[in-house]
């Protein structure tokens, strides 16, 4: 179906690298051994952006698209300022949390990213009878591909780790760092 192959990739397409950044910043964190965690803030994320999608499509809320092109970067250096400040947290009760904290800032954050593409996605499905089907399949096929997108992520990011003599915590703060930095620069150029 081509809302699913659609959904698919447009995590895929490295003109929305925003995506890929943002999902990067949630799961650099993590390891193999933790995937459940990072099933879980992907689909957080997913829930976020569908509950938009939806909302938006259907026309029941409305955004200028110029204040959410902004706040989509804004997202993404939230999403990496915690690995920033934090140390190697490993206390249970404080990382757990975290975590729960972490589950429903990246569902906030979803609201918003969905927003970001419910122009498109409601342009495709004017010409849909029913906008039911599209729309789970659009999600459905968002999910798979943050899933794929994310577990490339963490296999690098593992491999990167077990051959090479970075530590994690320094590897941790050196890519969301950068991708603080690139979230910022992409920030003031939508100011101006």
């Amino acid at each position: 179906m081509i809302y699913f192959r659609l959904g698919f990739e447009h995590l895929l397409d490295l003109g929305g690298a925003d995506h890929i950044l943002f999902l990067l910043a949630l799961c650099v964190r993590y390891s193999w051994s933790e995937w459940i965690k990072v099933v879980a803030v992907v689909s957080f994320f997913t829930v976020g952006h569908s509950i938009t999608l939806v909302l938006a499509t259907l026309q029941i809320v409305r955004f200028d698209a110029n204040i959410i092109e902004f706040l989509i970067p804004l997202t993404i250096f939230l999403a990496a300022l915690p690995n920033i400040l934090t140390r190697n947290i490993r206390d249970g009760n404080i990382e757990q949390r975290l975590s729960v904290t972490l589950y429903f800032l990246t569902m906030f954050f979803g609201l918003i990213h969905g927003l970001g593409f419910s122009n498109y996605l409601r342009a495709l499905l004017g010409f849909e009878e029913s906008i039911v089907v599209p729309l789970l399949a659009f999600n459905v096929g968002l999910e798979l591909g943050q899933i794929v997108i994310v577990a490339v992520l963490v296999s690098i990011l593992t491999l990167l780790l077990r051959f090479t003599t970075l530590k994690r915590q320094f590897s941790v703060v050196a890519i969301s760092s950068i991708i603080a930095v690139w979230a910022l620069v992409l920030m003031a150029d939508r100011l101006v």
